[in-house]
């Protein structure tokens, strides 16, 4: 009976996550964005859509009717959706679109971060627009974890090769959210498959846990960095949140197999 109760909050557990998400894209972007001191103006607005979204999202859910809170939802939805796809652009932009050579797509901003918000916002209009007692509701949520890993296996790929993959632990976020691709995406064709969805969830486990070992060793890579200050080791060393995409997205996965449950 408790376990029937867990899954059938699966719904809010998605909401907590996305409201979660936004919160720490704020301080993400704003640790990212602080290195050239927020040189464009434009940089300030992802960082203003995830502080505004986040209160709004909460007024909506608990003190607006049910046609209120979908509106918004899908509305902040669409605007985060913008501000994704055009961050991406403008990371491009920077020098990719320049050079346009495999070397520039390493060393420029990383191109596939601002889609983050593009993530969410997919997820909100998903969310508000597919019945959440559906079996498509848990696929699409899968779907989501799915591309979040592709981007992850993406990310691990160029920021650990800007150093040659120096240390051979550099590799292990790169096969980790390789492995939870694939299993993902069987998962998301067999939603029935009750054994094998028990050893996905082993896989986004090992895939968190990997994510918090990184996050421990980049703390350490920084701490350890000769710098002017401990802030300046934090802005230009590892990035110390970047690790914890793959906990994050762990956690998206199985509340998608939390949704398959229910059925």
């Amino acid at each position: 009976m408790q376990n029937r109760r867990l899954l059938d909050k699966c719904p809010v557990l998605l909401e907590c996550f996305i409201a979660i998400n936004l919160a720490f894209l704020a301080i993400d972007v704003y640790i990212a964005h602080s290195i050239n001191a927020f040189a464009h103006r434009a940089e300030w607005i992802p960082f203003i859509v995830s502080i505004a979204a986040v209160p709004l999202l909460l007024v909506a859910r608990f003190m607006g009717s049910t046609q209120v809170n979908r509106l918004t939802g899908v509305g902040v939805g669409w605007v985060s959706i913008f501000v994704g796809v055009g961050g991406m652009l403008y990371h491009l932009d920077s020098q990719f679109f320049v050079d346009f050579t495999i070397r520039s797509l390493v060393y420029t901003a990383p191109f596939i971060a601002p889609l983050s918000f593009a993530g969410i916002g997919l997820l909100l209009i998903m969310h508000h627009t597919v019945h959440e007692e559906s079996l498509e509701w848990g696929r699409w949520v899968l779907v989501m974890a799915c591309v979040g890993f592709l981007g992850n296996f993406v990310l691990s790929l160029c920021d650990h090769a800007q150093n040659g993959f120096f240390d051979w632990r550099e590799w292990i976020p790169v096969y980790a959210s390789a492995m939870a691709v694939s299993f993902l995406m069987t998962a998301i064709v067999q939603p029935r498959n009750a054994p094998f969805l028990a050893l996905c969830v082993l896989i986004l486990a090992l895939n968190g846990l990997a994510g918090v070992v990184g996050f421990y060793l980049h703390l350490l890579a920084n701490l350890a960095a000769p710098a002017e200050s401990v802030r300046e080791s934090f802005l230009h060393g590892a990035p110390i949140l970047a690790p914890l995409l793959f906990p994050n997205l762990a956690l998206l996965g199985i509340i998608g197999i939390m949704g398959f449950s229910r059925k």
